[in-house]
């Protein structure tokens, strides 16, 4: 079960390209998140395998804790659309 409650949570590790491009893009929007190194966080590892088919594959993201991994930016504003839609209108 995903531990932290915020609606935007960015799962990542040192190293990912991936985790690099998806959170180089979110630092040019408004949306406020919380990023999470699953190298430091046991927990967050545990939770990321549950949701990816037993893989630590990062990044993975929760919209109001709907899990999406490795989304491209745009999947990710799809989701927050449907899943959270307050988030776009919020000051970062």
């Amino acid at each position: 079960m995903e531990r932290y409650r915020d609606p935007l949570v960015v799962y990542w590790r040192p190293g990912c390209p991936f985790c690099v491009k998806l959170r180089l893009g979110l630092r040019f929007t408004r949306l406020r998140y919380t990023e999470v190194n699953i190298w430091h966080d046991p927990d967050a590892a545990s939770f990321v395998r549950l949701v990816a088919d037993g893989n630590e594959t990062v990044p993975t993201v929760t919209v109001a804790g709907h899990p999406l991994v490795n989304p491209s930016l745009a999947e990710l504003r799809r989701a927050i659309r449907t899943h959270a839609p307050d988030l776009l209108d919020r000051p970062r």
